[in-house]
């Protein structure tokens, strides 16, 4: 049995780490603090008796639990990210423990009065009678993903001291910034020497997911010019008005807050203007790819018609891919799906296949040669104040790995 008070106690040091990620960083990882978790669970992973534990200059973690079976069967490998959103302050974190909760409000901070309600988070009538994890209210927790660091470190402990479970060779690579899309820019794939993979780093227990967004981020800069307002006529040209006309020629309900499941969309998710100048920051996703390539399309026409209205070169749009769809990468080789389907039923967790509205470092390694669908982590409302995450779902996440290698040993090959 995996032990509450252990998953809790382990899961609280790694939080209690700041490893925010910070996007205007040229470095991997982008910030200094990151190095924190990752010397810590290197030597972790040292001291639980994982081999070839090694963590390259840019913290990258590789280490290897060898097989304990005479036959030889796939090389599989579990993955998760130690660094924390920019979105939300991870300085200071102040874990707090709900032992079986009722179904009410949790009062996170008496001081500022936030409190994480069921009237407004309603997936937390899941868990009555469970224990939550949650935040002061201050800062975001951190469960993205050291929920996943957590589940996968425990399993092999386990794995470890329980030797009459059989499993192949397995493979666990922990990685910095990829809240920041970097995570899988400098993995090692050849070196990781896997497979197939599964990312531990989705969110409510059950979930499946081996299909994501293609993303692309979209720049706008847009050129004005000043004059004095006294004297402006026929001569001022106001960039945040050009703005103004371009975010609300896009499809209003086309927007993040207005959409849901395979339905993608425009985020405008930064703005800074003055009359001279104003940058529009976009992230456009799609599931679809070519509903994908219609959105960058829009967006580059849309410039077209303002620049052939103000003038040319008033508005730049530079748009650049980001990740792309797994689903192209994992479906050929489904099995791997099943074998993570199979393990939940076994536990009587009911799997949720689901497609991801986002992306996780499995997208792009994926594509870079390692086929990597993402499993349950437990946690829930990622990147704020209000996340929070069930013991009792990282102790299944927990068990679903162990199953997983358990059954991949059944396969000879």
């Amino acid at each position: 049995m995996i032990s509450k008070e252990h998953i809790i106690k382990r899961f609280i040091s790694y939080v209690t780490i700041d490893t925010e990620s910070d996007p205007n960083s040229e470095t991997t990882p982008s910030t200094k603090k990151q190095w924190d978790l990752a010397n810590k669970l290197a030597k972790e992973l040292e001291t639980i008796g994982m081999e070839d534990v090694n963590i390259d200059e840019h913290a990258y973690i590789m280490a290897t639990l060898p097989s304990n079976i005479d036959y030889e069967v796939p090389t599989i490998g579990f993955i998760a990210h130690f660094d924390t959103s920019p979105d939300f302050t991870g300085a200071n974190v102040k874990p707090q423990i709900h032992n079986n909760y009722l179904g009410g409000d949790l009062l996170l901070n008496k001081e500022g009065g936030i409190v994480l309600s069921p009237e407004y988070f309603e997936d937390l009538r899941l868990y009555i009678g469970q224990t939550l994890i949650t935040t002061d209210g201050t800062t975001l927790l951190g469960a993205d993903d050291k929920a996943g660091i957590c589940e996968i470190v425990t399993a092999m402990e386990y794995l470890i001291n329980n030797p009459e479970i059989k499993h192949g060779k397995i493979r666990i690579g922990f990685t910095p910034d990829e809240e920041i899309g970097r995570g899988a820019h400098k993995f090692d794939v050849e070196k990781f020497g896997a497979e197939w993979a599964y990312t531990m780093d989705g969110s409510q227990i059950g979930e499946l997911e081996y299909e994501n967004f293609n993303a692309a981020s979209a720049k706008v800069s847009i050129k004005g010019k000043i004059v004095h307002p006294g004297y402006a006529k026929g001569k001022m040209i106001n960039s945040m008005y050009i703005a103004t006309e371009f975010i609300n020629s896009l499809p209003r309900l086309e927007t993040p807050e207005h959409t849901e499941g395979y339905q993608g969309f425009f985020h405008l998710h930064n703005i800074k203007g003055d009359v001279e100048e104003t940058v529009l920051e976009y992230i456009i996703r799609d599931h679809d790819f070519h509903h994908f390539e219609a959105r960058k399309e829009v967006m580059q026409k849309l410039t077209n018609e303002l620049n052939s209205q103000y003038g040319d070169k008033t508005i730049n749009t530079e748009i650049k891919d980001q990740y792309f769809n797994m689903k192209e990468k994992v479906e050929p080789v489904i099995h791997i799906v099943d074998i993570a389907e199979k393990a939940m039923r076994e536990l009587d967790i009911d799997p949720l296949l689901k497609a991801i509205r986002g992306g996780t470092d499995g997208s792009q390694l994926s594509y870079m040669g390692l086929p990597c669908p993402n499993i349950f982590a437990g946690g829930h409302n990622f990147h704020g104040r209000y996340e929070y995450v069930p013991v009792e779902s990282m102790i299944k996440a927990t068990e679903v790995i162990c199953k997983i290698a358990e059954l991949t040993a059944l396969k000879k090959h």
